[in-house]
């Protein structure tokens, strides 16, 4: 991202550039065919969530808590497609690479509090299979929809005040004629080193935690098929933080280490590629929505056939 000199902001000694140029991939030809490619991802993605959101609000069976989290998830995961790729797109796709300084704030909120709650999410789900294996009498008093709407709205309310914090800080900066700050930013290396700490290790550090305390109940019981079968209700939300962390980690791991343009990839898939999976996942390994959703088209197709004998 490099700022566009010659159209600055001066106020005394702040500078604020009026609009920032933002590069793509380098010496790489035909990447026309990857952003199409991204927008097929996009509308699968929204078209997947979409469903999962609808029925869960369509099927009165799935009201327990855990539904919440999922549907929060699906809600997420709908926001953050809508709010990165269009706007990627946009950009590299029909060439519109001066981006407006508000504008890019703006798009900076909406993918991090998009990110920041996905892994949250993950977290609220973990919950709910720690209680169900580790309590299994006491669970419909652990997981309540009051604790389930408590914990995400204390998690939407803490990120939302964290990355507000951040993108302030970001206005603060003063640019000299470049896209690096020439007046005090340490605040700022602060809440850089701050903020993947609390929205990307220290979900996976209590998910990894949580999973040793189920493993540890699971070697408990005697019956190993009680084992697999308790097991099982735990592989779509295995599945899901292993899509989401697993990239993540490689990037920030390797740091300067990747390339640019594999950099890129690597984010714009891990941007784009777990709101598509996960609305299929929780439908293929989730009994009860698999359950629901045939009940609802099985519902459709009789309402249209009681509707043609009436004809």
């Amino acid at each position: 991202m490099d700022s566009f000199n010659p159209f600055f902001v001066k106020n005394n000694t702040f500078i604020q550039p009026a609009y920032f140029i933002i590069s793509g991939f380098i010496g790489l030809p035909n990447m026309k065919y990857y952003y199409v490619f991204l927008f097929f991802v996009f509308i699968i993605s929204v078209l997947a969530n979409v469903a999962v959101m609808a029925v869960i609000c369509l099927d009165h069976n799935l009201r327990a808590p855990k539904y919440v989290a999922v549907f929060n998830l699906a809600f997420v995961d709908l926001l953050g497609s809508c709010a990165l790729v269009p706007k990627v797109l946009d950009i590299f796709l029909f060439n519109h690479y001066y981006v407006p300084y508000n504008d890019c704030l703006a798009f900076l909120f909406f993918c991090y509090i998009c990110l920041s709650m996905q892994a949250l999410n993950l977290v609220a789900l973990c919950y709910d299979r720690l209680m169900a294996i580790m309590f299994p009498l006491h669970y419909h008093v652990k997981v309540t929809h009051k604790i389930m709407f408590s914990m995400l709205t204390f998690f939407w309310l803490f990120v939302i005040t964290c990355v507000l914090i951040a993108i302030g800080l970001l206005t603060r900066l003063s640019f000299c004629k470049n896209v690096l700050a020439c007046n005090d930013n340490f605040p700022n290396f602060v809440i850089s080193q701050l903020l993947p700490f609390l929205f990307l290790w220290m979900p996976l550090i209590i998910i990894f935690s949580s999973y040793i305390c189920i493993g540890y109940t699971l070697a408990q019981v005697v019956a190993a098929q009680e084992r697999v079968k308790a097991l099982r209700t735990c592989t779509a939300h295995l599945s899901l933080v292993v899509i989401y962390f697993f990239p993540i980690l490689i990037t920030f791991t390797m740091g300067s280490g990747i390339h640019p343009n594999a950099r890129i990839i690597n984010l714009s898939l891990t941007s784009v590629f777990p709101p598509m999976l996960n609305p299929i996942i929780y439908v293929l390994q989730t009994q009860e929505i698999r359950l629901s959703i045939k009940r609802i088209l099985k519902g459709r197709n009789k309402g249209l056939g009681q509707r043609y004998a009436s004809n």
